[in-house]
């Protein structure tokens, strides 16, 4: 059952979409709306827009879009009732009883509660449980007891079942245990155990406190020596942060990435709150995005061998793409940031930081790697390599001090370097062009997830899209409208049910709102509801426009072999035959 229309405009009013959005991400003021680098995808320019006037957003380069219930149920991957709870509770609202009854909302919150009991059960197990190993491995490397209670800390004994008889006892079934990632089940299927044993834990905190994952490091024989919680209802790896709970209080806009859980807890308690760490894979898109809505410089404090050396150049390529400037810790004298405070203590560390170099610096350091600048064959090949660095800097005045420097320290013209770094944008701009000109011509084999029949139909979809956009626009015209073109007129699915579901509703709305949808389409569909909205937002459509696009629509109902469309199938085929035999 749908919640009342009253219900949602009182939710929308307590949760303005500007302010909303901008909890999460830096909004520029453009007219009375706002534009921002998409948080959905990584981009450069912004192409992201807040409308205030029909509280709605919409991303014009990754198609994201809706209201603010969409932006908060993508942003915080939520279910939909937990969105319209989490709004609530901010707006300080009750949330109509008899509408919250959703199973996949009921799992995430039983996965939660499990979870949290888990983390209880693993922190008395390392405190007061009989097998002391976890609470000597932490006690060896440094921690303090406030620094384990802050991280709440844990151990998980040998047992197979040991915490399967806890959760047991709390009501919990062996299902909802799988389904949160604590327990699994083995490869044939004959069995079900405890996911973590023997190991200590390191429990994944979100944004709101809910513990919604673990890491754990074996102390035995066990493999891997990290094992974390795989994708569950309430946890996906690629998009969260360890540590970032306690990182987003710092005041200043700056985080230290680091590159494990031990790291991340040493720094922290050295006194910098700023650090977290990706949840044992590489760093992502979605977490450089995630820092972005914290942090507008991060220092790279990855380990010094080679692995952490190369996943630097990953982390900087991505920080980047995400509109973040990067330094990097140099470290001499120890392989990771936590062996450093111990040898060398915080203060040190603190010079560490402050001494940081830029990405620019770091990726010139590497075009070094295996040459001898004595050599002018090896002095040739490093300032190749740096011109394909300083031609990728897009900031002209940035990149000028950088080629001074270069050609200061190798004793080569500035004019000459220049010119090389010139030609490389140019060759960079024009391979840039024809990519651009490739997915150009190549768009028309795409194949549109949403509405398939884009590709084979465009005139047709884009004259649904027409009168959608003059219904969005025009709600009082939707009896006439309806009396000129039928749901049976529009030719492709999609389409066609957003038609019947505005009709439908506009029946029990008094204003058109993109709000309506929310809880009938997906986060994707609702981006290109909006879409429609935000893309006629400043073209004039008129009757005689609505008329054309109508005309189009029964053109081809009574006439499709006409339309010279691609016939993709033998459904295609099969469809014109039958057409062509009724008249």
């Amino acid at each position: 059952m749908p919640l009342p229309e009253e219900f949602i405009y009182q939710l929308k009013l307590a949760n303005p979409i500007e302010s909303t959005i901008g909890n999460y991400i830096n909004l520029l003021r453009r007219g009375k709306d706002y534009v921002a680098l998409c948080p959905f995808h990584s981009e450069k320019t912004p192409s992201f827009h807040v409308y205030t006037d029909t509280q709605s957003f919409y991303c014009f380069g990754c198609g994201a879009g809706g209201d603010v219930i969409t932006f908060t149920k993508k942003i915080e991957n939520l279910e939909y009732i937990e969105t319209i709870k989490l709004l609530a509770q901010k707006g300080g609202l009750d949330v109509p009883e008899n509408d919250t009854d959703n199973r996949a909302a009921n799992l995430k919150k039983r996965i939660l509660e499990i979870n949290r009991e888990t983390a209880n059960y693993y922190f008395k197990q390392l405190v007061s449980g009989d097998d002391k190993k976890g609470l000597k491995y932490f006690v060896d490397r440094g921690l303090k007891p406030e620094t384990i209670k802050k991280y709440g800390l844990g151990y998980a004994p040998a047992s197979w079942d040991g915490l399967y008889k806890h959760l047991s006892k709390s009501g919990y079934s062996n299902e909802e245990m799988i389904a949160a990632g604590v327990r699994t089940v083995s490869r044939n299927n004959n069995n079900v155990y405890d996911t973590f044993r023997e190991r200590v834990i390191f429990p994944i905190i979100d944004l709101r406190g809910n513990v919604i994952a673990f890491g754990g490091r074996t102390l035995g024989n066990g493999i891997p020596k990290y094992l974390n919680t795989g994708d569950t209802p309430v946890f996906k790896k690629s998009r969260n942060l360890f540590s970032l709970n306690l990182a987003k209080n710092y005041p200043a806009r700056k985080m230290i990435l680091a590159e494990g859980y031990m790291d991340v807890i040493s720094i922290n308690q050295a006194g910098f709150e700023n650090v977290v760490a990706t949840l044992g894979t590489s760093l992502t898109s979605d977490q450089a995005r995630l820092m972005k809505s914290y942090a507008d410089e991060v220092i790279i404090s990855y380990d010094s061998d080679s692995a952490g050396q190369k996943a630097t150049q990953r982390a900087i390529n991505l920080l980047s793409e995400a509109g973040i400037n990067t330094r990097i810790i140099k470290m001499n004298g120890a392989k990771d940031p936590d062996e450093f405070i111990k040898k060398f203590g915080a203060q040190r560390f603190k010079m560490l930081l402050e001494n940081s170099d830029g990405a620019i610096n770091f990726e010139l350091e590497k075009c070094r790697t295996g040459l001898d600048l004595n050599s002018e064959t090896d002095k040739v090949t490093f300032l190749k390599r740096s011109v394909k660095v300083l031609s990728g800097i897009s900031n002209r005045l940035e990149r000028d001090v950088y080629i001074s420097k270069v050609a200061r320290e190798n004793e080569i013209s500035i004019d000459v370097l220049r010119s090389q770094i010139d030609a490389e944008i140019k060759k960079n701009i024009n391979i840039e062009k024809k990519k651009e000109w490739q997915a150009i011509r190549s768009k028309s084999l795409y194949n549109d997830p949403i509405v398939p029949e884009s590709s084979r139909i465009p005139r047709q979809v884009k004259a649904e899209e027409g009168i959608l956009a003059y219904l969005f626009r025009f709600p009082d015209k939707m009896e006439t409208v309806m009396q000129s073109v039928s749901p049976e007129y529009f030719v492709t699915d999609f389409y066609k049910k957003v038609f019947v579901s505005y009709c439908k509703k506009m029946q029990n709305h008094s204003n058109f709102s993109i709000s309506m949808f929310g809880d009938e389409f997906t986060d994707d569909e609702m981006g290109r509801i909006t879409g429609i909205e935000a893309k006629n937002k400043e073209i004039i459509i008129t009757e005689k426009n609505l008329k054309d696009f109508i005309n189009i629509l029964i053109d081809y109902k009574n006439n499709p072999i006409n339309h010279g469309n691609k016939i993709s199938s033998d459904d295609d085929l099969i469809n014109i035959v039958k057409a062509k035999r009724k008249k």
